[in-house]
């Protein structure tokens, strides 16, 4: 469930709602789209299309339309899958499976 708070958002997605509400304010203010873009680090394609949604709703308008989607792994399984990657490649490979491919002898380079 979304709040208009902001509580239940990721810091990701408060982040971007932050970014979305501070072009709001830069556009209220007469900034340039390319300016607020580079400044923002957000294409011009997506400054222009937040431009019109400012345009036709305000800041209201830089709403995400969507509700926040949930994350497909709990905070276990996350967990578990950040130690198991800490442990490093070499861990998780099979040699039944995985042939070891010797270099070619050095004679053959002459």
């Amino acid at each position: 469930m979304r709040y208009a708070d902001g509580v239940g958002l990721t810091a990701e997605r408060r982040a971007a709602r932050e970014i979305r509400l501070e072009a709001g304010q830069r556009f209220a203010r007469g900034d340039r789209t390319a300016a607020i873009a580079r400044d923002l680090w957000v294409s011009e394609r997506s400054m222009e299309q937040w431009r019109r949604n400012w345009r036709e709703g305000g800041l209201e308008g830089l709403r995400p339309k969507k509700p926040a989607k949930l994350p497909k792994l709990s905070d276990e399984r996350f967990a578990l899958l950040e130690a198991e990657l800490a442990k490093g490649p070499a861990v998780h490979v099979n040699t039944a499976q995985s042939p070891v491919i010797s270099p070619p002898p050095l004679a053959n380079y002459r």
